[in-house]
């Protein structure tokens, strides 16, 4: 029969997909000799398996755990729902990657109107028996039965009132057995039968609920954030409870063997006494740091520290570790590789290289790609900051510099995102329901909370500023504003946040471009003395491609030559060529665009100097560059000496049911040639001048778009080589240039043997390719993607995660039939996708060239191509 279920002691490191990282972590510290409290894992197939069988846990698995539970039963000397002893355990998720907040956590679980009483003998604290009692009942409630925990804070808010105390500690015994009483009463009335008293229906109960919660909105937000497969299924730990709520000599904390802000080799945590996990991670009261349990208890400190360094070493990477101090005795929750930020994520992989903990390769495969997006964030204005004075002072959570406007919940935060507005999303403390606000927002503000809650962790995880913890800040909520003082910041009201200090600051500031030196210089160079796959940038003007050269870009993938005609002192001439009605007439306004088009290629290759330059031809339909209401259409009529009749008939004229399939990109040059011509003529008389005046080769790269096929690009690439020879005969000059194509209409990908012999690169636009492979436009599938999220059709955004199966499958198809028509073909992709990591990997085993990307983006694709390369050997 299949084992579906183990024992901390059957289990190791080694068996992450199947225990999950939690448990095969608990298994490992287990096998290590370390003190945990003993229990057993349900695997990741059992959840799989719940999921098939159509949400129902199979006689066989349900025999495993009930087994299981025996065995941990006999190793404590305790008995599930017994009088006397009670046996009570802690249920948490544990998928086999960290999702922290994720999941749901059940605690004190085996409690019940009978145990109750043993718990409050067997520990001679009956005020500790019903603490834990309330706080299981409504973590059941919530987390197993979905009832609103709110209606079960209200009544404990309601008896503190009452009582006239502050915090929950201050309640006595038998305030909190009126609490329970009140608790199982609001079950009853919410669910129609009593709570459940029987140990095993609590313990099935909770599984079930943890397997659910892999499927929960928020689970699969983060999945798709984090490229997670949805088949992975989450395992189950039940583990025997101890207790950090049992007095002053008890108490629970969260350590890191490093800091996770910095990555500074120092232990790093922070605790609280009289108290169990989840005070500490919900942020529900202000823990104390680390250091001051040396003062207190420095035997268990010693103890903690010796464990900890035992676990950084074992591992070889820095370890986030929960535990728990049991009535002066230490017990280890938890141990996983800490999620930091970026700059620590370096900081750690650089150092730990130095003191012979892990290769370099090691420390290139450390990182993630996508986290380095926090490190090319803007900083604050130093001068500014200077003389801005901070209004109010939390704790520096994750780092970096968030300017924007006030939202106080998530779906607002998310809606003002979608306006184009910069949030600063502001809680009391946030809860994984936040984690789309969370993700929508510049920045995070909680008042409450430490460095570990679920804001500063999740936070960090995604690279976004976040000040927790700010007790100075009184929340409303309901009436949509917070005070400091005597200050009111009303929803919509401007504030930013330094998360490097932790100061907030009651207005806007302005922000400054990040420098890449130091620890991230270092693993950038070793990553580019092992990626063989190019990294160039998408960059329309010169101050994007100072920008590209600045973060390492060689050489400029993709310039849109469009994006040049929409200013100011431009968009005349473009609107003259585009009303003439003879070839003459477009002709004579393609002359007053042709030394601007030359002066911006010029402005490129000065700032490229001499790296490769691809540029595209005009590819929007020519609609885009009119108005389209009468009265913009009057008054341009009016300044180009027409009538409103004959511009207006131009606009109908151009207007198109499917732009996206219309009068566009190559389609553009068939028809007007002349088009081509000037822009041909501006890019090799720029680069022929750039050659004279600065001395630099220039290779110009003429990009011909959405070409579907053979002949249609060879009618343009005639036009564009007729001219260059022209021009190169009228300059008394000879250079070497390239004319090729991109390949985003499918039938050029099935085509591309044929388009081969006439260009001589191909650059994959995969944002067009996407498009028409899956048959829907980017700008209209944000309508209906977040259903297909949801039902689990896709787990991630085309767009933003190349569909490697589909979209995938007719690129290495292009690249096959390219190469072999022309084995020296060039090949790369210019789409958004150039500066993902999963697909930087998919286009290194494909055999692109390169890969180009939004500037911002060159780091992360740099370090990508690295990872690539080291995996292809593994």
């Amino acid at each position: 029969m299949k084992k579906y279920v183990y024992l901390f002691s059957e289990g190791n490191a080694n068996m992450r997909d199947l225990l999950g990282g939690k448990g095969a972590n608990l298994a490992e510290m287990t096998n290590l000799g370390l003190p945990v409290p003993p229990g057993f894992t349900v695997t990741t197939e059992a959840c799989t398996r719940y999921y098939q069988d159509g949400q129902v846990i199979a006689p066989e698995i349900e025999e495993q755990i009930y087994e299981a539970m025996a065995k941990v039963e006999k190793i404590v000397g305790k008995k599930f729902g017994d009088m006397n002893n009670p046996f009570l355990v802690s249920v948490r998720s544990g998928a086999r990657v960290s999702m922290p907040g994720m999941m749901d956590t059940i605690l004190n679980l085996g409690l019940n109107d009978v145990a109750v009483e043993g718990l409050a003998k067997q520990t001679n604290n009956e005020r500790f028996a019903y603490d834990s009692y309330r706080r299981f009942i409504q973590m059941f409630s919530d987390v197993v039965m979905g009832i609103d925990k709110n209606k079960f804070e209200k009544i404990l808010d309601e008896m503190k009132e009452k009582k006239g105390v502050k915090h929950d500690v201050d309640l006595t015994a038998d305030d909190l057995k009126e609490v329970v009483k009140r608790f199982k009463e609001l079950y009853k009335q919410e669910m129609g039968y009593e709570f459940p008293q029987d140990p095993k229906v609590q313990l099935l109960e909770a599984v079930k609920a943890v397997f659910r919660s892999w499927n929960n909105p928020r689970a699969i937000v983060y999945r798709r954030m984090n490229d997670i497969p949805s088949d992975w299924g989450t395992a189950v730990n039940v583990q025997a409870m101890v207790f950090g709520n049992m007095g002053n000599d008890s108490g629970t904390g969260v350590a890191f063997t490093r800091n996770p802000a910095t990555g500074e080799k120092k232990i790093y945590g922070e605790f609280l006494m009289n108290a169990q996990g989840e005070d500490v991670v919900a942020g529900i009261r202000t823990p104390e740091p680390l250091d001051k349990l040396r003062e207190t208890m420095p035997e268990i400190y010693n103890q903690f520290v010796e464990i900890a360094e035992k676990l950084e070493k074992h591992y070889r990477d820095m370890q986030d570790m929960e535990f728990t101090i049991e009535r002066g005795k230490l017990y280890m929750l938890q141990t996983r590789s800490g999620k930091r930020t970026a700059a620590a994520a370096l900081k750690i992989a650089v150092d730990m290289v130095a003191e012979g903990l892990i290769t370099k390769e090691e420390a290139i495969l450390r990182i993630d790609p996508k986290q380095l997006d926090a490190l090319l964030h803007p900083t604050f204005d130093p001068e500014a900051l200077k003389k801005a004075k901070p209004i109010a002072k939390g704790l520096p959570a994750s780092p970096g510099a968030a300017t924007g406007q006030v939202y106080f919940t998530a779906e607002e935060a998310v809606e003002a995102a979608k306006q184009g507005k910069k949030v600063i999303l502001v809680r009391a403390e946030t809860s994984p329901e936040d984690i789309e606000g969370m993700y929508a927002a510049q920045g995070i503000l909680t008042a409450r909370g430490g460095m570990t809650s679920h804001a500063a962790v999740v936070a960090r995880g995604i690279g976004t500023c976040c000040v927790a913890g700010c007790e100075q800040i009184r929340i409303n909520e309901e009436g949509k504003y917070f005070t400091v003082g005597d200050r009111v910041f009303k929803e919509g009201d401007y504030i930013s946040l330094d998360g490097n200090t932790g100061y907030v600051y009651g207005e806007a500031l302005p922000t400054q471009e990040p420098s890449l030196t130091g620890d991230f210089a270092t693993l950038m160079e070793w990553a580019d003395q092992v990626r063989t796959l190019k990294v160039r940038a998408n960059a329309d003007t010169p101050r994007d491609a100072a920008q590209a050269l600045k973060l390492g870009a060689e050489g400029i993938g993709l310039c849109r030559t469009e994006h040049m005609f929409f200013d100011e002192d431009r968009i005349p001439a473009m609107r003259e060529m585009i009303v003439a009605r003879t070839e003459e007439e477009r002709r004579k306004a393609l002359a007053k665009l042709l030394p601007m088009q030359k002066g911006d290629f010029k402005a490129l290759y000065e700032i490229m100097e001499g790296k490769p330059v691809t540029i595209r031809l005009l590819d929007p339909p020519l609609h885009e560059f009119l108005p389209h209401d009468d009265e913009d259409i009057r008054s341009l009529a009016e300044q180009m000496g027409i009538t409103f009749e004959e511009l207006k008939a131009t606009v109908v004229k151009l207007q198109e049911f499917n732009p996206m399939l219309g009068h566009r990109g190559c389609r553009l040059a068939v028809t007007y040639p002349e088009i081509a011509e000037m822009q041909t003529r501006a890019i090799i008389e720029a680069a022929i001048e750039v050659m004279q005046e600065k001395g630099n080769t220039i290779l110009p790269e003429i990009m011909i778009p959405l070409v579907g096929e053979a002949k249609e690009f060879k009618y343009v690439k005639d036009v564009v080589v007729r001219t260059a020879e022209q021009v190169m005969k009228e300059k008394g000059v000879k250079i070497e240039y390239k004319v090729g194509t991109m390949i985003e209409v499918p039938r050029a990908a099935l085509t591309a043997d044929e388009i081969a012999k006439e260009a001589e690169f191909f650059s994959f636009g995969t944002n067009d390719l996407t498009q028409m492979t899956f048959g829907f436009s980017r700008d209209d599938a944000g309508k209906f993607l977040e259903e297909y999220y949801n039902k689990n059709i896709f787990e991630s955004d085309p767009f933003a995660k190349l569909d490697q199966v589909g979209v995938g499958k007719l690129m290495k198809m292009a690249v096959e039939l390219g190469r072999a028509a022309r084995p020296d073909i060039k090949m790369g992709i210019c789409g958004e996708h150039g500066g993902d990591p999963s697909s930087v990997e998919f286009c290194h085993r494909i055999g692109l060239d390169y890969v180009s990307c939004s500037p911002y983006r060159v780091p992360i694709a740099r370090l990508a191509a690295a990872q690539a390369k080291l995996k292809e050997k593994k």
